[in-house]
């Protein structure tokens, strides 16, 4: 069986920055194994495989170790590939989810994606949160999956080392970084190695958690915000609501064919 992958690299104009996702368009779903052993192979934080559902899809993303709820860049990429390689016409995507119907627009050479709004509860920082992140919380919010540790400055940010195994036992599926910014809104950084990846390069579905805690203490709607990975990318953010919309741009670098 051949199946087409392609590689775009999400949240960036640039190739070889932001967060690189492996797109796979199906006809019908293979047994979850193989999607799962696909996703392994490809060895990227994120493999998206997509179905046709009438005129929308039924979109699922794969980290090389799990299945996940939601995934941003997978999606942005995916809507990528849609728009620029499969004669995708209209002018929104539809996905179906584990996290709901998504839809993605492309604008002025931005996809904006609409997602739901992380709801953030104040928590107490397990101990063990703040020794493998070395440092002392200002905040610490529980959200949907992650924790969300609210630093001092992007300084404090950048310049994280985290103890990855200490990490490892902080329960959810990782811990969202953030911090303000002089240069932009806020930045951030996202550490998931209980899903297999330690520190993923742009994480849309992190901006779902971090657009309501900005928006909220900035006191605007419209935020601009920077993931400082070492290949770093940018998110444009606007809070609606319960839902939040997230534009990014994405670029191909690679396609090819899956022999399974």
């Amino acid at each position: 069986m051949n199946i087409p992958i392609y590689q775009a690299d999400a949240f960036t104009s640039e190739l070889f920055r932001g967060n690189p996702a492996a797109v796979c368009p199906l006809d019908k779903w293979l047994p979850d194994a193989t999607l799962q052993a696909i996703a392994a192979e490809n060895n990227l934080s994120e493999t998206a495989f997509f179905v046709p559902k009438g005129k929308d899809f039924h979109l699922r993303w794969f980290t090389p170790a799990i299945e996940v709820d939601l995934c941003g860049h997978a999606t942005l990429a995916t809507a990528h590939v849609l728009f620029q390689h499969l004669g995708y016409r209209d002018p929104s995507i539809n996905f179906h989810t584990r996290s709901g119907l998504l839809s993605v627009s492309c604008q002025e050479g931005h996809y904006i994606m609409d997602f739901p709004t992380d709801m953030l509860e104040p928590a107490l920082a397990p101990k063990v949160l703040a020794e493998a992140l070395q440092v002392t919380p200002h905040e610490v919010f529980a959200g949907r999956e992650d924790f969300l540790v609210v630093l001092g400055s992007e300084t404090e940010v950048e310049a994280l080392s985290p103890d990855f195994r200490l990490l490892r036992q902080v329960k959810g599926r990782g811990v969202i970084v953030t911090a303000p910014s002089d240069s932009v809104d806020f930045v951030s950084r996202c550490f998931f190695p209980n899903a297999g990846i330690d520190e993923d390069p742009v994480t849309g579905s992190a901006h779902t958690t971090l657009t309501p805690y900005w928006a909220e203490r900035l006191g605007k709607q419209e935020l601009l915000a920077r993931q400082i990975s070492r290949r770093g990318g940018e998110v444009r953010c606007t809070m609606l609501g319960e839902r939040v919309a997230l534009a990014g741009k994405a670029v191909t670098y690679m396609e090819g064919v899956i022999r399974v």
